[in-house]
């Protein structure tokens, strides 16, 4: 026991576990997009599974108002021990804030399931990086720190892992949202061709979203889950909101408008998506020129840092040897 943590001490051996912990980490994100594969074909089976659930929805409320037979489901149902623990010492009543649903939806987890992974892990987690802590901080290494000083620590650890699962999910919506961002105005001028052909918005909206597919898998989610509420939703502003609710982008939140105002009012359509494809045309060459002109201050501390010395090896070098030779 002695020799294990006289081993787990050493600073030796941490710098040497944290230097294989860090190349397993390159060698991971390196292989990982070259492993990948594309589960494109898993996502279209998880809309088809997402318009049956849509569809017997719908009936079931239909069949609850005609008091003619129960409502079916075809949600996927959370673990029972997250459930039992949720329920019983009511932790979405506590934890689950305005609006976690939406960001859940955006992150693109929907249903109660998501909801009970999300507050079970608010719960979870911190508890678990504080156990770890006190572990470690008391059992491991003391660092020859008072046991206040040390409990301090283990609390600020345990806090920060309360906040943990707010982040993973800031995270996941906005690599989520970059994604539909940037196929955007792709898919606008693909509604366009097939609006302005003769298409129905339902067919536009499925021939989009398997054509956008390649591009953004998020943005064919949505597009068909929009097209399945479309389907089967008797109100079709509805449908259109819960897309811009979905995304939370305010392009994607305009054109939804424009629709809804098409609907409502007999407005041309094509000519709506028109103005409003070159406007996201427009906005992602205006954030790809943002990031470009961002380019300079951020590349001036790596060229000072790693650049300029060995410039001024190069070009002091010689002269300091020859100098030195001389004396």
């Amino acid at each position: 026991m002695d020799e294990l943590l006289f081993t787990l001490t050493n600073p030796q051996f941490l710098f040497a576990l944290f230097s294989a912990i860090a190349v397993a980490a390159t060698a991971f994100t390196v292989a990982v997009p070259l492993l990948a594969r594309n589960d494109l074909n898993s996502r279209k089976k998880r809309m088809a599974v997402e318009r049956a659930e849509i569809r017997a929805r719908e009936r079931a409320a239909l069949a609850r108002d005609s008091k003619q037979g129960q409502r079916p489901s075809l949600r996927t149902h959370p673990k029972e021990y997250m459930q039992n623990i949720v329920e019983r010492f009511e932790l979405k009543q506590k934890l689950l804030a305005d609006g976690t649903r939406d960001k859940l939806a955006q992150a693109g987890e929907r249903g109660e399931a998501a909801v009970i992974r999300y507050v079970f892990s608010r719960v979870v987690v911190p508890a678990a990086l504080f156990l770890f802590a006190i572990v470690y901080l008391f059992g491991v290494d003391k660092f020859d720190q008072p046991a206040v000083v040390r409990l301090l620590i283990a609390l600020g650890i345990g806090g920060a892992g309360f906040y943990l699962p707010n982040v993973l999910l800031h995270n996941r919506i906005q690599k989520r949202q970059t994604s539909i961002r940037r196929a955007w105005p792709d898919a606008l001028d693909l509604m366009l061709i097939c609006v302005e052909s003769g298409m129905s918005l339902e067919q536009a909206f499925k021939k989009v979203a398997d054509e956008v597919a390649v591009q953004s898998i998020p943005l064919a989610e949505e597009l068909a889950l929009c097209n399945a509420e479309l389907s089967y939703l008797n109100n079709r502003r509805k449908a259109y909101e819960n897309l811009g609710r979905r995304t939370g982008l305010e392009q994607v939140k305009a054109v939804m408008t424009s629709l809804i105002q098409a609907d409502t009012y007999g407005t041309p359509v094509g000519q709506a998506l028109r103005v409003l494809a070159q406007e996201s045309r427009d906005m992602r060459m205006a954030e790809a020129e943002k990031k470009a002109a961002g380019l300079p201050p951020k590349l001036t501390v790596p060229m000072i840092v790693f650049f300029l010395p060995c410039l001024f090896i190069v070009i002091i070098g010689p002269a300091a040897m020859q100098v030195m030779a001389l004396d």
